[in-house]
């Protein structure tokens, strides 16, 4: 039985991933950190460890001696690096090279030939022009992003020397089990409450931003096909086309039959991010051409599925 090992398990990420696993036959472990109270996926064996700690990330592969990493952990909120820039440097940045460090070890010792997966982000190309590819410049223009293009590049180093490690550049990848603190949610969130008849108001930043949305299954998806693809290499995980937030604010209203969605919103310059980039849209051309990868689920789709599973929450359901 093919042995997997997921870093950031009790995530949006890792429940997709996790279940994709175990359906395709996998042991599944978790790595999980001291004072974690998000539930475990069902039938993950957990293994305590922290991206920020060496000693136990060599534990935890001894454990889970597995074939593949998927590298999911992350300080995830792009403000918040912003306010803790060292901290997400020493997670996002360092935390990687740590973990690929112990991956190359375990397989020198005589482990099983590892095969390692970064989860990266397109806040790498920071306002580079869009589309971007794996061939686009990297322009960061936040810590984030910062210490996001710091692990893409440890991932090509580490495999420059033998180890069989990819970096997967995921563009916005959202589902119903994203947090409320992200903007997708939080619109989908108030837009229910607002359908079942709460007069709350949904306060923004910038509408205009462009952003490349996909599901979140389908992104799991990609990973595990560049895990196994023969060469180790970098692939864009994007749908190819960008909305703008408001977009993404009149799609989720029109989905409840609210057209006149405006006067439920309002904007807040204090929402507005620094140094955000207008528009982020990836060329998934590699990964369709390379992998066979194909987003199943549309934009369209994406909101349909977040709004009902808002409105069964907001319905006491």
């Amino acid at each position: 039985m093919p042995r997997s090992l997921i870093t950031g398990v009790t995530g949006q990420d890792g429940w997709y991933l996790s279940e994709l696993l175990r359906e395709q036959g996998h042991q599944v472990f978790g790595l999980v950190t001291a004072g974690d109270a998000a539930p475990v996926p069902p039938d993950v064996t957990p293994l305590f460890g922290d991206l920020g700690d060496a000693a136990s990330i060599t534990t935890a592969l001894a454990a889970a001696l597995p074939d593949e990493i998927y590298n999911l952990a992350a300080m995830s909120s792009v403000v918040e690096s912003w306010q803790h820039p060292e901290r997400v440097a020493d997670i996002n940045g360092v935390g990687v090279v740590r973990l690929l460090h112990a991956a190359r070890t375990l397989t020198e010792r005589g482990g099983p030939p590892v095969r390692i997966v970064q989860a990266g982000s397109a806040e790498i190309f920071g306002d580079a022009g869009a589309p971007q590819d794996e061939h686009t410049v990297l322009r960061p223009t936040t810590p984030y992003g910062a210490a996001k293009a710091f692990a893409h590049h440890a991932v090509g180093v580490y495999r420059s020397a033998g180890l069989a490690a990819s970096s997967a550049i995921l563009y916005n990848h959202e589902s119903p089990r994203r947090p409320t603190h992200f903007v997708t949610r939080k619109i989908t969130s108030a837009v229910a409450r607002i359908s079942c008849g709460s007069d709350e108001q949904l306060l923004l930043g910038n509408l205009d931003v462009r952003r490349d949305w996909g599901h979140a299954a389908d992104y799991m998806r990609a990973m595990t096909m560049i895990a196994r693809h023969r060469e180790p290499a970098d692939f864009v995980i994007a749908s190819g086309v960008s909305h703008s937030v408001e977009d993404f604010v009149a799609a989720a209203f029109g989905y409840v039959g609210i057209e006149d969605w405006s006067r439920h919103v309002s904007t807040d310059p204090a929402l507005v991010r620094r140094a955000e980039p207008y528009e982020q849209r990836g060329d998934p051309a590699r990964a369709r051409r390379v992998l066979g990868w194909e987003p199943q689920i549309t934009f369209e789709g994406l909101i349909a599925a977040m709004v009902d599973a808002d409105l069964a929450i907001a319905r006491g359901e």
